[in-house]
C-alpha cells in the first residue's frame, strides 16, 4: 500500500509539474528572463520578395486573396506572386489564370503530393531575395509583407506573422488560444527564437531555405531546419494576417489531428534540437513549448487518476481540492459541449474548456496515430460556405 501511495504521489506531481510548465512556468519564466528588443529599421531598399500562396479547391477565396495580395504595399518591381496549385480539382486553377495580366503566376503541382512538396518544388524556381508563404484564405493588412522583411537581421532565417481571428470567428476558445499563444511568441522572440512558424503568414530567407520531406508540415519543419543551421525564427506582430476560425470545435479538433500528427512525424527529423548541451535555450523553449504541449492530455489523464488513488489512499486537503477542482473543470467542458450540441446559451468560460478538451482530445489522436505510423500529408480545405 505505501508502494502504491509513492508511485501515485511520483506520477501526480509529474504530470502536475509537466502541465504547469507547459501552460504556466514556461510563459512566466520567458517573461523572467527576456530583455528588450531593439526597435526596427526599415531597409534602406527594399530587397526582392515573393507571395507564395498555397491552394488547394479555393475557389470560394482564391479571388479575394489575389485581390488582397495585389493591394499590399510593397515595390512592384521587388514584388511577385505566386499561387501553387495542389492539383485542384474545381475552379481555383481558372480563377487564378485569369490574374495573369497583373502578374500573378500560377504554379499547378500534379500528384496531390502536399503543401510541403508543393513548397519545395516552388521555391526551387524562385530566385527572389525573400520568401512569404500563406494560406488562401488568410488577408493581410496592406503593410504585413513590409513588416515581416523589416524584421530581419543578423542571424535571422525566418520571421513569423501574427495571425489574428475576426471579430465574428465561430470558435471562441480557438481565438482565445491563439491570443495566448501569440504572447508567448512575443515572449520567446525576446528571450531566443520562436519554436514554430505559421502558415498563415512567415518568411525565408531564399539562401536560409532547406527543402524538407513531404511528410513534414511546412511551417513547422521550415523553422526549425532553419535552427539547425544555427540561425533564428523572429517574430513581427505587427505584421498582421486575418482568418476566420472553423465552423465548429469538432473542424478544429480535425484540424489539431491532423496538424499534431504531422508534428511528432517532423520532430523525429530534428531531434538533436531537444539536445540541451547543443542547444540550450531552444531545447528549454522546444520542449516546454510543443513536446510537453502535446503530451498534455496524457499527463492531464495520468494526474487526475493518480489524484484519485491518493484521495482513496490519504484524505489529505490538498488531494480533496485539487480532485474536486479537476472535477469542476470537467464538468465545465461537459456544459460547453451540451451548449454546442444543443445550442444552448451558457456563459463563455465553458466553450474555453470545452474547447481545450476537444483540443487534447485532438492531441491524443495525433499521437496515436503517429505511434502507428501514420502521417497526413494532404490537406482538405475547410467548407466555408454558410
Amino acid at each position: 500500500m505505501e508502494l502504491l501511495s509513492i508511485g501515485a504521489l511520483v506520477v501526480f506531481w509529474a504530470s502536475s509539474l509537466g502541465i504547469l510548465q507547459t501552460y504556466l512556468f514556461y510563459p512566466a519564466l520567458l517573461r523572467v528572463f527576456t530583455s528588450d528588443r531593439p526597435p526596427v529599421q526599415s531597409p534602406s531598399e527594399w530587397p526582392s520578395t515573393t507571395l507564395v500562396i498555397a491552394a488547394y479547391n479555393e475557389e470560394d477565396v482564391i479571388e479575394e486573396k489575389i485581390e488582397n495580395s495585389l493591394e499590399l504595399d510593397y515595390p512592384d518591381d521587388k514584388f511577385d506572386i505566386v499561387v501553387f496549385s495542389d492539383a485542384s480539382s474545381d475552379r481555383t486553377d481558372e480563377l487564378v489564370k485569369g490574374y495573369a495580366d497583373e502578374g500573378v503566376e500560377l504554379m499547378r503541382i500534379e500528384g496531390r503530393v502536399g503543401k510541403t512538396e508543393c513548397q519545395n518544388q516552388v521555391t526551387s524556381r524562385l530566385d527572389s531575395d525573400f520568401i512569404v508563404y500563406s494560406d488562401a484564405n488568410s488577408m493581410y493588412e496592406p503593410d504585413a509583407i513590409k513588416r515581416l522583411i523589416a524584421r530581419f537581421s543578423d542571424g535571422v532565417g525566418c520571421v513569423v506573422g501574427e495571425l489574428r481571428y475576426s471579430d465574428d470567428s465561430d470558435v471562441e476558445g480557438e481565438s482565445l488560444y491563439w491570443r495566448y499563444e501569440q504572447a508567448i511568441k512575443k515572449l520567446e522572440a525576446r528571450f531566443h527564437s520562436l519554436v514554430t512558424g505559421n502558415g498563415s503568414i512567415y518568411a525565408v530567407r531564399r539562401s536560409s531555405y532547406v527543402p524538407l520531406s513531404p511528410g513534414g508540415i511546412s511551417d513547422f519543419a521550415e523553422p526549425l531546419a532553419v535552427v539547425s543551421n544555427g540561425e533564428r525564427i523572429d517574430y513581427a506582430d505587427d505584421a498582421v494576417a486575418w482568418e476566420r476560425t472553423g465552423e465548429s470545435v469538432e473542424s478544429e479538433m480535425s484540424r489539431r489531428i491532423r496538424i499534431v500528427t504531422r508534428c511528432w512525424n517532423t520532430v523525429t527529423e530534428f531531434t538533436e534540437l531537444l539536445n540541451p548541451l547543443r542547444y540550450p535555450k531552444f531545447a528549454f523553449q522546444f520542449i516546454s513549448h510543443k513536446i510537453l504541449r502535446w503530451l498534455s492530455p496524457l499527463l492531464l489523464g495520468t494526474a487526475f487518476l493518480a489524484n484519485a488513488v491518493l484521495l482513496l489512499l490519504d484524505a489529505n486537503p490538498i488531494y480533496t481540492l485539487s480532485f474536486v477542482v479537476q472535477v469542476l473543470f470537467y464538468f465545465s467542458a461537459v456544459l460547453g459541449w451540451v451548449s454546442e450540441r444543443y445550442d444552448v446559451a451558457i456563459p463563455g468560460p465553458v466553450h474555453v474548456t470545452y474547447y481545450f478538451i476537444v483540443s487534447n482530445v485532438g492531441m491524443v489522436l495525433g499521437l496515436w496515430k503517429f505511434l502507428k505510423g501514420q502521417n497526413i500529408v494532404t490537406w482538405e480545405t475547410a467548407d466555408r460556405t454558410g
